[in-house]
């Protein structure tokens, strides 16, 4: 397939990754805008602190949801390499949305999505991984990098080669992300699930 289709393809997912759904969510149930609350994410994280769970819960499905629908639509219909054009174009759109002057979210459900709907088993050691370090560390975000990290080394045990191309840069990308994250896992400031924000 010509790099012009793929540039389309991309452009496609973008479009779809940019779908703010934190706040459109968010807004049509009259729990104003998700950006002057906490901290100031448009993700699920951030939508529960509304103490809404089933909004947090839509905003997941739906930041999944537009990753995983458009990828699988282009694996089907076409193949690997539109689909894995489409994963990075959402998950980019996730992240610097055109909608929201490119202010988006941290990417941790659209890259589940797109993970999964480039190879399903890679997707199920993500969630897998993801619930053992929560569990273990109580660390959200914890858990969210270690599992971003495995991805790809699952992608290259299954010989994904292309995949495991692409994945190590949305990897590389949600570490960027979450750079305030990390700085306080270091200094052991990063609050943990279920903790309350003071």
């Amino acid at each position: 397939m010509a790099g012009f289709e793929l540039v389309i393809f991309a452009l496609l997912g973008y479009l779809t990754g940019s779908i703010p759904f934190g706040l459109i969510i968010t807004r049509i149930a009259g729990a104003g805008d998700i950006r002057a609350i906490g901290s100031g994410n448009i993700g699920a994280t951030n939508v529960l602190r509304t103490g809404n769970k089933s909004l947090a819960a839509l905003t997941l499905a739906g930041d999944m949801g537009k990753g995983l629908i458009p990828v699988l639509i282009a694996k089907i219909w076409w193949a690997e390499a539109p689909a894995l054009a489409v994963a990075g174009g959402a998950f980019l759109g996730h992240l610097y949305p055109v909608w929201l002057r490119f202010k988006g979210g941290k990417g941790v459900a659209t890259y589940i999505g797109v993970l999964t709907g480039v190879s399903w088993i890679a997707g199920l050691g993500f969630a897998g991984v993801w619930l053992a370090v929560a569990y273990i560390s109580r660390y959200s975000s914890l858990a969210a990098l270690t599992a971003a990290v495995v991805a790809p080394l699952i992608l290259a045990l299954l010989g994904d080669w292309p995949g495991v191309g692409l994945f190590t840069m949305l990897t590389a990308l949600v570490f960027l992300r979450h750079h305030a994250n990390i700085q306080r896992l270091m200094k052991g400031e990063e609050s943990k699930i279920g903790a309350k924000k003071t």
